[in-house]
């Protein structure tokens, strides 16, 4: 029986991850789950799975539940804020976390988790960009392991199993180029209503905007690096509309071995965490008679600048992932609010990342202080309409 704990049950991958759950009840216990604000949902899964804990962002969402808790005789113990994310991550009837909380508010829940010697199913690709490298460090010591549950890095992941790490040529990681890719408008008059209308995925509003940007292609490069050691020079983007192929792996033979599935999330998480056994899964098989075509497409830097600022932050490294990251996450946040234009995005971080004086450390804190560094910065470039 695998124990598990969700941090984001209420976002997209908290959901799927529940879906699989209640279709694998047999091999699968919920312990404990955690929501940002929808309260409502975490209602219905707390009498669907009941966790032995829950966690919620809000003083006031945390009454509420204890109050509702007492009137409906349910026996979860609640925590609230970001202390009581890292209790709920750190639960001992638990051995696997899925970390799918947005953002670098994932970051202390997974040292947290791992430092508890749980294992990690990672969809937070905020917190691998921003200390990535010692949350590898750290699970190495704690010897617990961690797992991908992006689309993209499960199937690097799947295609680099039982091969050497040294003949590797390169990893190409697919992007369905999200909805602008072939866009001849002007991307300055881009809407909110426009980014958040991906093509394929049906995600979080902050992820989708920033697979409109292509911002989520570069986090993922630097992603990848981390999690399979591998310098960003050896990372290729390559756009590909039908999301079928979800990354390859090219070899110093010229074999390439890739991963393809139809689009269902669910595949990945699963397999993360059945791993390394592989069971049945809802996801429907694909029809490679009814696939058509495949088409790949290099990506345009250009056209796409947050592309760029990513792996000009992975060349750089240190705290240059994490200030970007961070001024990222404001730039979209401030765009969501119809406060910024699309295109001010990347102006945003771009600025950001060039006001920044890189600390060459592997201490956590100094990226934690760079991840605040950067939002403080990102927030006075709007104040002072510098923009």
């Amino acid at each position: 029986m695998k124990k598990i704990v969700i941090l984001g049950s209420t976002g997209s991958i908290g959901t799927q991850t529940l879906d699989i759950a209640a279709k694998m009840k047999n091999i699968i216990s919920v312990e404990g789950l955690s929501a940002h604000s929808n309260l409502t949902l975490l209602k219905e899964q707390i009498k669907k799975f009941k966790p032995k804990a829950a966690c919620v962002n809000a003083p006031s969402d945390f009454k509420e539940l204890k109050k509702w808790s007492a009137a409906n005789k349910i026996k979860t113990v609640f925590y609230c804020g970001r202390a009581g994310l890292e209790k709920i991550a750190s639960l001992p009837q638990a051995d696997t976390v899925i970390s799918s909380v947005v953002g670098s508010a994932g970051l202390k829940p997974v040292l947290r988790a791992i430092n508890a010697g749980k294992n990690i199913a990672i969809a937070n690709k905020e917190a691998i960009v921003m200390a990535g490298r010692k949350i590898m460090e750290l699970a190495r010591k704690k010897k617990v392991s961690v797992l991908p549950v992006d689309s993209e890095h499960s199937a690097v992941f799947q295609c680099l199993c039982g091969e050497k790490k040294s003949q590797v040529k390169k990893i190409l990681l697919t992007a369905s180029g999200g909805p602008f890719y072939k866009y001849a408008g002007d991307f300055s008059k881009i809407s909110v209503e426009q980014a958040l209308d991906h093509p394929t995925w049906k995600m979080g509003r902050k992820i989708t905007v920033d697979s409109a940007t292509l911002m989520n292609k570069g986090l993922e490069a630097i992603e990848a690096c981390v999690l399979f050691d591998i310098p960003i020079e050896k990372i290729e983007i390559v756009i590909h509309p039908q999301s079928i192929v979800h990354s390859m792996v090219e070899y110093i033979d010229g074999s390439v071995i890739a991963q393809l599935s139809n689009p269902d999330m669910r595949l990945p998480i699963q397999y993360a965490l059945t791993y390394p056994d592989r069971t049945f899964s809802p996801v429907k098989s694909l029809d490679f008679a009814k696939a058509a075509k495949l088409e790949f497409y290099s990506p345009d830097f250009t056209k796409f600048p947050c592309l760029k600022l990513a792996y000009s932050a992975a060349k750089k490294g240190f705290t240059m992932p994490a200030v970007m990251s961070a001024a990222n996450e404001e730039a979209v946040y401030l765009f969501l609010d119809g406060k910024i234009k699309f295109t001010d995005i990347a102006f945003i971080v771009g600025k950001t990342m060039k006001a920044h004086k890189i600390v060459k450390t592997d201490n956590i804190d100094d990226y934690v202080q760079a991840d605040v560094w950067a939002r403080q910065y990102a927030k006075r470039l709007i104040i002072k309409h510098t923009i």
